[in-house]
């Protein structure tokens, strides 16, 4: 398909400019949400409490963070600056995507579909905006992968393999599942060179001990995950559909529950699309070598989601999400770009992936045509700016009530810099709905618990939401 070197530079090029362009798209169009909040304000942390506060949260490790406050330090803590962090990431997985795709000796239809698959991944993109450890999890997976793959075929690379798999396990726990799969390949395929992936994985296992210890310190006063992910769902047919949705939808992607999960007019047939060039590709193929590439991709693919899958139902909370599941897309995305491009009927294998382009062009074109939603934590933001104006004659601070952790915390975190300012959150108040989904980090002080009945301010403000849009209630 491809005859020239520079043609296939060119094309390559153009896919990774259009990669970094709709991560840049509508970059600041949102304000930091409630977990993006919680990123910025562990990374302000002094270095000695730092790592403390982020282990009594206990679902994550703390090299995000450790990255993120390096970050700041360079550039501030504007928005753009802050939403910049995970497109920074998110452009580095090009690199070792393209050298993982030359590893696996993949033919340039099957390297460049892929990569289209990756560009335009609507929840690749999403995380790629958004302060939180996925788009390094993401950028650490894809090269722990890459320097795996030269290990299996080359022998190469052990060492600095361990060391990359150290910084992923360290960035999230689904890091073990990456490694999981690099010991089932090599279990499975080549079982002469198990040795060293044992060894690989005790040393990341030794250097992780010090983080467990910290952790099982932190919950040690009775803390548990429950309260971090106890609302998550099991993956039942519902979450399973979602997770395939999410894997294959471009462009789009579901912020809030107030939004379609899914746009099936796209979804669906370009499911039905990948699916039939599934099927084609298996009746005629006769490349060995791109079904070696296949099988290795798609173990990468199946033990994280058998292990998050086997988990979730195992264990008594819910650990399975796309999010977590990122570090299977890049290896989706390969296998797409094989399903496509080794159809062995030249007009059927064109017409699958003209049709293909043509779903990601509409799925652009529906998301271009949709309004941004204003979501209700940035009205937080803006109820903070519009308190902090007003006049204030007290001798005490003023202090603002409001009834649900993430809208004291939103509130907390737009007027954290501001002098004499206070935030309480107001417990035990009939008829308030407070989602245990969000709650105020441990060992966070800066917002204060009181009950009604210990209010002895002459002059209050309260903060709170109706259950219906009113724009004659008061604040």
């Amino acid at each position: 398909m491809f005859q020239s070197r520079r043609t296939v530079t060119i094309l390559t090029l153009a896919l990774c400019v259009v990669y970094i362009a709709v991560r840049l798209w509508r970059l600041t169009d949102s304000c930091l949400w409630f977990d993006e909040i919680f990123s910025v304000h562990a990374a302000e942390h002094e270095w000695n409490s730092l790592f403390w506060f982020v282990a009594q949260d206990l679902i994550h490790p703390p090299l995000f963070y450790v990255l993120l406050k390096v970050w700041m330090s360079i550039g501030g803590e504007s928005l753009i600056w802050l939403r910049l962090f995970p497109v920074f990431f998110s452009g580095l997985v090009l690199g070792p995507f393209i050298y993982l795709c030359r590893e696996l000796k993949l033919k340039t239809p099957a390297m460049l579909l892929g990569l289209v698959f990756l560009a335009v991944n609507g929840s690749l993109i999403k995380y790629a905006q958004e302060v939180r450890m996925y788009a390094p999890l993401l950028f650490f997976s894809v090269v722990s992968t890459w320097l795996f793959a030269r290990f299996y075929f080359r022998g190469k690379n052990i060492w600095i393999l361990t060391l990359v798999n150290v910084l992923l396990i360290y960035t999230h726990y689904f890091g073990w599942f990456v490694i999981a799969s690099e010991v089932a390949a090599i279990f499975i395929f080549q079982r002469v060179k198990i040795r060293h992936v044992l060894i690989m994985s005790g040393i990341a296992l030794a250097a992780f001990v010090p983080w467990v210890i910290a952790v099982l310190r932190a919950s040690s006063d009775g803390a548990d995950v429950t309260q971090n992910i106890g609302w998550m769902a099991r993956p039942g047919i519902r979450e399973s559909f979602r997770f395939v949705f999410d894997v294959i939808e471009p462009f789009y992607y579901q912020q809030s529950n107030a939004d379609a999960s899914t746009i099936l007019y796209v979804t669906i047939p370009l499911l039905l699309t990948i699916g039939a060039a599934k099927i084609l590709m298996w009746m005629d193929w006769k490349r060995e070598d791109d079904r070696g590439a296949l099988y290795l991709v798609g173990l990468f693919v199946a033990v994280p989601i058998l292990l998050a899958f086997a988990i979730s139902w195992l264990a008594p909370v819910s650990i399975w999400g796309s999010r977590h599941l990122i570090i299977v897309f890049a290896p989706v995305a390969i296998m797409f770009g094989i399903f496509l491009s080794s159809v062995d009927t030249k007009p059927v294998r064109y017409g699958l992936i003209g049709f293909t382009l043509l779903l990601f062009l509409l799925a652009f074109v529906t998301r271009v045509r949709t309004p941004q939603t204003e979501y209700v934590w940035c009205g937080w933001e803006q109820v903070a700016s519009e308190w902090a104006l007003t006049p204030h004659n007290g001798a005490g601070p003023k202090r603002l009530y409001a009834f649900e952790d993430l809208a004291a915390y939103h509130l907390w975190f737009a007027t954290r810099k501001t002098p004499n300012h206070r935030v309480s959150l107001m417990t035990g108040v009939d008829g308030i709905l407070n989602d245990p989904a969000y709650f105020l980090p441990r060992g966070f002080d800066g917002v204060r618990k009181t009950v009604v009945e210990e209010i002895t301010d002459e002059r209050i403000w309260l903060a709170f939401r109706t259950p219906k849009s009113n724009e004659e209630a008061p604040l």
